[in-house]
């Protein structure tokens, strides 16, 4: 299968399609493999990736990490805590370091948006840069893995009614599967309280809603967010509020089409923007996005490593 070379992974904007279907293909071969390759087809053998996240993570930083393993590398993770940061170094100067040392895949959680995109600019040209979430910008790894477990259900992304509830302003998840799902062909509409609504959206499948019965009225795909406190700031939610018009309860989730699924990036906050009952029920495909963003990284990796070939 052909595809566009990409040397970084930095937005869902920047993806052409064939690398989309490239990536979709690839997870698909080795989630039945297992993860499990032979090893003259681990495309990272002998490279060294390292985990920069300047923010907590669980899901995405051990994924990365598992991912990074089943094609072959080793991992070095870094913490601000334990970085020459706290020294004053810069963080191009510790990618510069670890790049003479060896180190050519860099991925980067950071609070600041659009610092990945900034620093796979200064990082050199053998680098790699993936972004694992910047501020309230981007989650591309996110979108791509939510994408391929809707693909794996709902096998066509054409005409599919997507529902996206909860903190839409601050939530980089939200845009990058804005930007992915649109372009494939799904229709969005997004709703959350109305101080955690962007005025509009950058996409064309994208609709804003006032409330969360309308979004999920008819939908395909319920795709629930949480409240993003640790970036509140000016903005302050009543959860007893949030829960009564937002949460996703199992009567509210019956608007939604008989079949339709429910994702979740995690964490999850349960009994705040989702009911335990909908999170562990039959619809529920959260442990699954989980289980196929290991293979989706995979995948991810082998692309970025490809363009060198």
């Amino acid at each position: 299968m052909t595809h566009e070379p990409i040397h970084h992974l930095l937005s869902a904007k920047d993806l052409p399609p064939e690398s989309i279907e490239y990536l979709f293909s690839r997870t698909e071969a080795f989630k039945r493999m297992r993860g499990i390759l032979p090893a003259d087809e681990k495309a990272l053998d002998r490279e060294t990736v390292t985990n920069i996240f300047w923010e907590a993570s669980t899901r995405t930083r051990v994924s990365f990490q598992m991912a990074a393993w089943r094609m072959g590398a080793r991992v070095v993770n870094i913490a601000p805590s334990t970085s020459s940061v706290t020294k004053g170094e810069t963080l191009d100067d510790t990618i510069a370091t670890l790049r003479a040392l060896g180190c050519r895949y860099f991925v980067i959680r950071h609070a600041t948006s659009g610092e990945p995109a900034r620093l796979a600019m200064n990082a050199g040209r053998e680098a790699h840069v993936l972004n694992a979430g910047d501020g309230t910008n981007e989650h591309p790894s996110q979108a791509l893995l939510d994408a391929f477990t809707i693909r794996e259900r709902k096998k066509s992304f054409n005409g599919l009614q997507v529902a996206i509830l909860g903190d839409i302003l601050r939530s980089r998840v939200a845009r990058s599967n804005l930007h992915l799902l649109s372009q494939l062909g799904a229709k969005c509409r997004v709703s959350g309280p109305a101080g955690l609504l962007p005025e509009r959206l950058d996409v064309p499948q994208g609709t804003i809603v006032k409330t969360a019965d309308e979004a999920i009225r008819g939908a395909d795909v319920v795709m629930v967010l949480r409240l993003q406190k640790e970036r509140e700031g000016k903005i302050v939610v009543d959860e007893a509020d949030y829960r009564k018009n937002f949460s996703l309860t199992p009567q509210r989730l019956e608007l939604a089409h008989p079949d339709a699924i429910v994702l979740h990036p995690g964490p999850i906050n349960r009994g705040i923007e989702i009911d335990s009952s909908v999170a562990d029920g039959p619809r529920s495909m959260i442990l699954r996005q989980v289980e196929n963003g290991l293979f989706m990284r995979m995948a991810i990796f082998e692309l970025l490593r490809g363009e060198e070939r």
